[in-house]
């Protein structure tokens, strides 16, 4: 089953397969970590004396903020939904890409890709990973130092949305015909302090019409 084959990518029962899939492993994580924070608390209670807190006390701190970091993570999954309604996959192969800081980018980056304008085919927009939690798998196969192999799991990848606003990008599964691993890409592009309108990148009332519907607020001119 093609996934670009959709009118949105959310038609494609893989892809709300993997999107679930995804969303249950945060989910339990969640409760790991949550329940790990627990475990650590009743053995420092009830096992250890307290001259052993200075010891277990980081292992509580971590695992309470990785409890914290996940209900981010939990959050972005289920925004991603929204975006994947719609818009449809586009396959793209070997897309520029890296993890050096680009300076038209304004605000925190962690790596980038480029996609064609819809507007302008013509030129190619820098979207980026915005937050650095999530794009670890990402980043090994995206470095300058990754082996061809890691570098060929990236070497075709889908984008559900618009460059000139927010994607969803996956990466292959294994038979190389289902999209996994969701991550958004943010455009942070613009050396104007990132006040840029949309219509500078040939995006219409319609264009901007649909990146409200998957919950973003364009820059109007």
């Amino acid at each position: 089953m093609n996934p670009t084959g959709h009118p949105v990518a959310w038609e494609h029962s893989p892809t709300r397969r993997a999107w679930s899939k995804q969303l249950a492993m945060n989910v339990v994580a969640l409760v790991a970590w949550i329940a790990l924070w627990f475990a650590l608390l009743a053995v420092l209670s009830v096992f250890l004396e307290p001259g052993y807190a200075v010891f277990v006390a980081p292992f509580l701190l971590y695992s309470f903020y990785r409890a914290f970091l996940q209900l981010f993570v939990i959050g972005a999954v289920i925004r991603m939904r929204r975006v994947l309604r719609v818009y449809p996959w586009q396959l793209s192969h070997q897309p520029p890409h890296g993890l050096a800081n680009r300076t038209d980018v304004v605000g925190k980056q962690f790596g980038w890709f480029e996609f064609p304008n819809p507007g302008k085919p013509e030129k190619l927009l820098t979207m980026v990973f915005a937050q650095h939690w999530g794009v670890g798998w990402w980043s090994r196969r995206m470095a300058p130092r990754a082996t061809s192999e890691h570098k060929a799991q990236i070497g075709s990848v889908w984008l559900a949305g618009d460059p000139r606003f927010i994607g969803v990008l996956a990466a292959p599964a294994s038979d190389g015909t289902t999209p996994r691993r969701f991550r958004f890409l943010h455009q942070r592009t613009g050396s104007d302090g990132g006040r840029r309108t949309v219509a500078d990148w040939g995006a219409t009332a319609e264009d901007v019409a649909r990146g409200r519907r998957a919950g973003i607020v364009p820059v109007q001119p």
